[in-house]
């Protein structure tokens, strides 16, 4: 596992510290212990955790702009936990409406010792921020235009939405309401993982 992520991050052009590196392990390894009692993934295996959970948030690490980030839908805190420890210098809250999702997610920020995450239980058309964040992220949305529906109070008046997709489907972005658009498409790299991996920035044209 360890020489996989060290692989990997080489392969994606990311370098952390070992710390940091030691704390992505230390994720992937509470995530697979507490997976057997709380069902938090379908993934099972600790290698492919690397892979298809750490690497797969981490590629979009280069791409964020600004301080503070919400993850939505987060479930067992993915992608805000490998991103918070990648970049320590910003700001996450995690959202999800499960309470054994943030249950655990509070477990590994007292064991990792994160200190630059908030996990919060609610669902997200319930929860009101003091403040607009500067980007809303998510991988769970089964669709962009839903994404945008219900979180479109997250974001500040410059905020924008990063979404992850696997193939980028016309017909989606089609779909999105006429007060918003797609700012920009990146495709994403993911060491060791077969298939199209995207992120989508998406911002409501009245922020342009």
């Amino acid at each position: 596992m360890e020489q996989q992520l060290e692989h990997g991050l080489a392969q994606a052009g990311l370098v952390l510290s070992a710390q940091q590196q030691q704390q992505l392990l230390d994720y992937v390894r509470l995530l697979h212990k507490w997976n057997k009692a709380y069902n938090l993934t379908s993934v099972r295996h600790p290698d492919d955790m690397v892979v298809k959970h750490i690497l797969d948030s981490l590629v979009v690490s280069p791409h964020l702009k600004g301080q503070q980030f919400i993850d939505v839908g987060t479930g067992p805190g993915l992608p805000g936990i490998p991103l918070a420890i990648a970049n320590p210098d910003k700001q996450f809250t995690l959202l999800d409406s499960l309470g054994k999702r943030i249950r655990f997610i509070r477990q590994v920020l007292h064991e990792l010792g994160l200190t630059n995450v908030t996990p919060v239980q609610s669902r997200v058309e319930d929860f009101t921020p003091e403040h607009g964040f500067d980007a809303v992220l998510s991988r769970a949305f089964a669709s962009m235009s839903d994404m945008v529906s219900w979180c479109h109070h997250l974001p500040h008046a410059q905020g924008c939405f990063y979404a992850l997709k696997g193939q980028v489907d016309q017909q989606e972005i089609d779909a999105l309401p006429t007060d918003c658009s797609v700012t920009d498409i990146k495709a994403l790299k993911v060491p060791g993982l077969e298939g199209a991996r995207h992120l989508v920035i998406l911002r409501a044209k009245s922020n342009e």
